[in-house]
């Protein structure tokens, strides 16, 4: 009888928000030039920051809503600042 070796599986933490206007928006989904929020926001601010944790390292990158913020369930725009 063959018997495998055990397999190491990790499975990583990951969070993502939009930082805007000081609150944290919990995000659903985050694309190349898109975002969905997890829940209804309401914001007339125009830039924002992606916060993303994978394993409680963070990353933080600017960007900017073009077309403000969509509702929840729906793509928000997207374009990152340089």
């Amino acid at each position: 009888m063959l018997i495998s070796p055990p397999v190491a599986a990790h499975s990583s933490q990951v969070q993502m928000h939009l930082v805007v206007d000081g609150a944290r928006l919990k995000l659903a989904q985050l694309g190349p030039d898109f975002l969905i929020l997890a829940e209804p926001a309401a914001c007339r601010q125009q830039h924002a920051e992606i916060a993303l944790e994978v394993d409680a390292i963070e990353e933080r990158w600017k960007i900017d809503l073009p077309d403000g913020l969509a509702a929840a369930g729906q793509r928000t725009r997207i374009v990152n600042r340089t």
